[in-house]
């Protein structure tokens, strides 16, 4: 492989760009090892840098975006890990609000409210940026991202920048397009409605409210373990319920108090132990129930 250290003197862009940086600063589950080079690109321009570089280094690449729907190996990633976080702004334009990849979702939903939009307030509060909440068609509340997204903006395979409409069926629950290719994901827009503003805020802040419930704030976590099917009858945090899991724990991971489809890090766990759980409750559940629960979480990075 490429000698990491000399290429980050090569490679002169506006944003950071470090060797063997440690991911656990930048996951919702806060493990993870290291990045063997991390970037957080500060504009378009630079993550199109970045990404040539790797393709004619051969590195690999992984897009970080909030790091809230994944869990990083203990060894950490190979290759390029290229963070979204400085990639940011919102602007609004009539009933349309348009977003960077690395903009918190929360902070968008928040600007819709704030100009009396309405059709974000699913998801307030959800951890995650809007590339990732784009990528995984984030889903809560009945809603999915997919059911106002009107544009994405991307960088694609070629280096080129891409403006692709959202047509509904290539998206489904919890899978977008995306998912498929080795794009960059650069904006989105969502195709709003205006609204009552108390009302918007109202249902915003009880959406938060009902995630402090569920204890989504009391530890380090990245949400929902497992996908609902509701074809098992019950979402998957009453099945795994049912079996009595519920405080479980395996090291430094616990099976939420609140909600038994949560996993958290109680202040000491590794990925491992992490990982670890999450393949106890998805083998107890297949022996005791026949029910193959399907991962939400997905697993990154050299494992």
């Amino acid at each position: 492989m490429t000698n990491l250290r000399e290429l980050t003197g090569k490679i002169n862009i506006a944003g950071a760009l470090r060797a063997d940086e440690p991911l656990k600063e930048h996951t919702s589950y806060r493990v993870g090892g290291p990045a063997d080079l991390f970037a957080e690109p500060q504009t378009v321009a630079d993550a199109a840098i970045l990404l040539e570089a790797a393709r004619e280094h051969a590195l690999p690449v992984f897009i970080l975006g909030a790091g809230a729907n994944i869990l990083v190996s203990d060894r950490g990633i190979r290759g390029l890990v290229l963070s979204t976080e400085r990639l940011r702004s919102v602007r609004v334009e009539g009933e349309r609000i348009v977003a960077e990849a690395g903009c918190p979702i929360s902070l968008v939903s928040e600007a819709a409210a704030a100009v009396g939009l309405a059709g974000l307030a699913f998801i307030y509060s959800m951890p995650g940026s809007v590339g990732g909440a784009v990528w995984m068609n984030a889903r809560c509340y009945g809603s999915s991202v997919s059911d106002i997204l009107e544009w994405v903006e991307l960088l694609d395979e070629e280096g080129r920048v891409v403006r692709l409409p959202a047509r509904p069926e290539e998206f489904n629950y919890k899978l977008s397009p995306f998912q498929k290719r080795r794009a960059l994901i650069l904006s989105a827009c969502f195709r709003l409605h205006h609204g009552e503003k108390p009302h918007i805020l109202a249902e915003m802040e009880a959406n938060r409210a009902d995630r402090e419930r569920k204890g989504h704030f009391a530890a380090p976590s990245a949400g929902s373990v497992f996908k609902n099917n509701r074809a098992f009858g019950n979402p998957s945090g009453k099945i795994i319920d049912s079996l009595g899991l519920r405080g479980y724990a395996i090291g430094g991971a616990k099976i939420s108090d609140y909600h038994a489809n949560m996993i958290i890090n109680t202040g000491s766990a590794t990925a491992g132990d992490i990982e670890a759980l999450t393949r106890f409750v998805s083998r107890r559940v297949k022996e005791e129930l026949g029910f193959e629960l399907e991962r939400e979480v997905i697993p990154v990075g050299d494992w």
